[in-house]
Order: structure tokens, then sequence, then C-alpha cells
């Protein structure tokens, strides 16, 4: 699972996530890509699934770029637990996605089997995803 090794805060505030991606919006490293077209907290099981989705697709062939990183904790307070008594502990972790985000980027593949294969990924995520290709954007 993807986590980062250390950080500043234990815990951190929520933030926003409503708006639009300022950076990593264009296909950088691969041929295709998978972007989000709604804002929203995408946890490292989720991104992890979404993966091993694609890469058993195209059989391990190819080369696949994971563009998001979940280092944001996620608190949660035990069950049946009164309110009060400050923050939850860190549950997991999570990556804050925006709207046009390129999360996956993938090369040396056809375009079909790419798009199969991000359609597959795309659906393990909570969010609605668009397949895109470099050309698109150029």
């Amino acid at each position: 699972m993807l986590s980062p090794k250390r950080t500043k805060y234990r815990k951190r505030q929520r933030g926003k996530t409503d708006g639009v991606a300022r950076r990593g919006t264009h296909v950088a490293f691969g041929d295709f890509g998978l972007v989000a077209l709604e804002p929203k907290w995408i946890t490292n099981r989720q991104i992890e699934a979404a993966r091993i989705a694609m890469t058993r697709h195209v059989k391990r062939g190819g080369k696949v770029w994971i563009r998001i990183f979940p280092d944001m904790p996620y608190t949660k307070k035990p069950a049946e637990t009164r309110q009060g008594k400050g923050k939850g502990n860190p549950e997991g972790w999570v990556a804050v996605v925006k709207k046009g985000a390129v999360m996956f980027e993938m090369a040396g593949v056809s375009e079909e089997l790419a798009r199969s294969a991000m359609a597959l990924a795309g659906s393990k995520l909570p969010i609605k995803t668009k397949f895109i290709v470099r050309r698109d954007l150029e």
C-alpha cells in the first residue's frame, strides 16, 4: 500500500476538495491517461486496486505511472464513542484528487488495450473518470 514514510504532523484538517486541479492536468509520461471528472478523496487501497486491475489486464506489458499519492491521513473515532474528547486516531491515507487531475498514465500498449484497462481501473475508483490520449491535449 502507498503511504508516506513520515509526515510533519500526525493529523491534518480536511481542507477543501472543490475546484479544479491547477497542476497535473496533462499526460506527461505515457501515451494514455485516466482523468478525474469530479473531486474526491481516493484511499491508498483504491489506488492499489486500480493499479492491479490495469497491470493484470495488460498482462504486465507496457508501463504504468501513478500520478497521485495518498499523503493525507484521515482519522476516525472508535465505534460507540460520544462526541467531544478530541480528534480521532489516524485510520488510513488518502490522496486529494480534484477535477481534471490525471491519476494514471500508461504507455507501451495499443490504444484499445489501454482503453479497456483504464475502464477497469476507473470502475475500482469512487469517481467518474475519462480516458484521454496524449494527442488529444496537443
